[in-house]
């Protein structure tokens, strides 16, 4: 999966190289020359990247290749930012680059200044990485590798679609979700206030599709005072589960100091009213862990229900339910009429007769999975002639192994995408399942890392560019609406583990409870680390991480929505020992982290392009801030302790999005800084 992003890569280096800042840089650091036989080879590289990118499937040798050239490409990419960081350094430090006479007096007079051994350093780094780069074009004709047009545009005039889920869009489940209303509507036969509903079934079947439909009915609305829908996944934190049903039951947002207060308050509150609880994606099998959970239910009325989609059966069993009914795949009728609804807009192709016997083969591949013929329909939907269809059905994806649960029909979505689209989704392998994101917060994220760097129109900004590829990986399903907050998204845990499955070694992920044995290599090639915050999260959990001098994202993550009162606590060895050694960050989250003080130190972090610190403790930001002179996003939020900007926060001037909302001790700021 090389290909995934190199292409967009060597695009965006090739733009950089002749950029405005570099021309203006090179002359006076001696380094013109090395700065054009770079961007030669690169042109070379990019002349044959459409054709490794077709024989990387089946060529091992191929794929190797691309490999190590998406190795240099994130070194070339390090080094282009280190010399543009210098020369903004320059300007704005009025060094007297600007003047050629000057210049070239100074470098003369000056042949060990720290100026002229940085010139020299740059010019060794870019002619060894040339070096590098002169093996790949040698090999590539060993390799067989052609030079190839890229394809047309396929997405372009394409219509966007929603993945919203309305009932009119669902096919197939009209007989299973009468049935499942009959069972919520039904009273108990016995003493026990509540009973389960299970939803069983594999992946992409359909399950929380089916509870969001019985969650939104009408009849079953009225038949219950209360309802929460909560989702569980891997870790299953029976005081986060229970703060979100208090809240929804409640709508009040209260801090309690143990689990045993605040599952008292719920109870209070159910008492004697009949409620209807989701409990979507359960994997935990943790008798104990239920028991904890449903402690307070049992105030409610004979006549509550829960109900609970899972793959697994064993807590189900455990509990009592042992006549289980699995959600079925869609029958061959009805998955050809989603499909078509799909790609067409009808459930029928009574109006596209040709392209019906193409639809039963591909219906047939993809097993009956909703999910699966939901990314195909919307792949297909960009193209309604025969030719097209065919060649979707007669691809080679389907008859490769895939890892995991990975199925076919989600990878061929993924491989109609363009090098850009591929290059944001894999990004995203970032998160952990269940991570609720904002649109807007992954559009600065993707920004940061610089995968919208391209050269837009007047009328545009990297931003709406970001909003645009958004919106095109959410018309593919790729992305959906978070189940209680449709301003915000998720992906499906399937469509989680192909993002992780695609993003290849250059990304780490550190879920709760997960094991890594973490080598040296490894460590050279991670660019992308993300961690899901856990109450205490200790030095130890990222120390190996020293020694990735690559690194480029250390990003705090949650499973979840995370609740604004919440604290999380860092150890300060983080802050103050570790990333001053990660060198090329670009993206800093420590949101929600109970950090007091920002070392001096985060001033030598110059590539750093996005730096959350929202609902932290701090009271100041330090001067040396005023360095990142490539920052383009600092979010503050809910910094309530935050008394001061820096003097000198001006010389920010890259500076596009500043998040300063609830953090009532700053006081004004100055207009200057808008």
């Amino acid at each position: 999966m090389a290909e995934m992003v190199i292409s967009a890569m060597v695009s965006v280096l090739v733009d950089k190289l002749v950029s405005a800042t570099l021309e203006k840089l090179a002359p006076y650091n001696e380094i013109g020359d090395e700065v054009k036989k770079l961007q030669q080879s690169l042109g070379q590289i990019k002349a044959v990247l459409v054709d490794a990118s077709q024989k990387e499937i089946t060529d091992s040798s191929v794929k190797r290749w691309l490999n190590r050239l998406q190795h240099l490409a994130y070194g070339i990419d390090d080094i282009l930012d280190e010399l543009a960081t210098e020369a903004m350094h320059r300007e704005l430090t009025d060094e007297p680059e600007t003047h050629m006479s000057k210049v070239r007096k100074f470098f003369s007079n000056h042949r060990f200044s720290k100026h002229a051994i940085w010139s020299r350093t740059m010019k060794e780094k870019i002619t060894a990485i040339t070096t590098k780069l002169q093996d790949l074009i040698e090999e590539k004709a060993a390799l067989g590798l052609i030079v190839k047009e890229e394809p047309m545009s396929k997405n372009k005039n394409r219509k966007l679609q929603t993945s919203m889920v309305h009932a009119s869009s669902i096919i197939g489940r009209q007989v299973e979700k009468e049935a499942y209303v009959e069972k919520l509507l039904r009273g108990e036969s016995g003493p026990q206030s509540f009973s389960i509903v299970p939803i069983v079934g594999m992946g992409g079947v359909g399950k929380t599709t089916l509870a969001r439909l019985l969650y939104d009915e009408k009849k079953v609305n009225d038949h219950f005072e209360h309802k929460a829908w909560v989702c569980i996944s891997d870790e299953f934190d029976s005081f986060a589960i229970s703060k979100v049903i208090f809240q929804s039951v409640t709508w009040e947002n209260k801090d309690f100091a143990d689990l045993n207060l605040l599952q008292v308050a719920l109870r209070d509150h159910l008492m004697g009213k009949r409620f209807l609880l989701v409990l979507d994606d359960v994997w935990s099998e943790s008798y104990d862990d239920w028991e904890t959970l449903v402690g307070p239910f049992h105030a409610c009325p004979p006549g509550s229900k829960i109900i609970m989609t899972t793959r697994k059966d064993q807590l189900l069993r455990h509990l009592g339910c042992n006549h289980l009914n699995r959600l079925n795949k869609l029958s061959s009728e009805d998955a050809l009429s989603l499909i078509a609804l799909q790609a067409l807009g009808v459930t029928n192709f009574d109006s596209h007769v040709s392209l019906k016997s193409h639809a039963i083969g591909i219906v047939k591949k993809c097993d009956g999975l909703p999910l699966a013929l939901k990314a195909l329909g919307r792949l297909l939907s960009t193209r309604n002639d025969e030719e097209y269809w065919k060649k979707v059905l007669d691809s080679e994806v389907w008859n490769r192994p895939v890892e995991r649960e990975i199925i076919s029909a989600l990878q061929l979505s993924y491989n109609d995408l363009s090098a850009h689209l591929k290059q944001l989704f894999a990004y995203c392998s970032s998160f952990p399942k269940d991570y609720v994101f904002d649109k807007e917060e992954l559009v600065l994220l993707w920004m940061a890392e610089g995968f919208l760097h391209q050269s837009p129109s007047k009328d545009s900004t990297e931003e709406n560019m970001g909003r645009e590829y958004f919106d095109e990986l959410f018309s593919r399903s790729f992305f959906q609406h978070a189940p209680n907050n449709e301003s915000r998204f998720v992906m499906h845990d399937m469509m989680n583990d192909l993002a992780t499955y695609v993003a290849n070694e250059f990304f780490v992920r550190l879920d709760i409870g997960a094991k890594k044995d973490i080598t040296k290599e490894m460590l050279e090639h991670y660019r992308h680390m993300s961690f899901v915050r856990e109450e205490y999260v200790t030095y130890s959990k990222f120390e190996t991480f020293k020694s990735a001098k690559n690194l480029r994202t250390f990003l705090a993550t949650s499973v979840g929505e995370v609740d604004s009162w919440r604290s999380f606590y860092l150890s300060n060895k983080v802050m103050a020992e570790l990333l001053p050694e990660l060198l090329v960050l670009r993206v800093l989250s420590l949101s929600y982290f109970d950090i007091r003080e920002v070392p001096e130190s985060i001033g030598t972090l110059r590539h750093l392009r996005y730096l959350n610190l929202s609902r932290t403790t701090i009271t100041y930001l330090p001067e040396n801030v005023c360095n990142l002179y490539n920052l383009q996003t600092l979010i503050l939020a809910g910094c309530e302790g935050l008394a001061k900007l820096p003097n000198n926060f001006l010389k920010l001037k890259n500076l596009r999005h500043l998040d300063i909302r609830d953090t009532p001790c700053l006081g004004q700021i100055p207009l200057e800084y808008w």
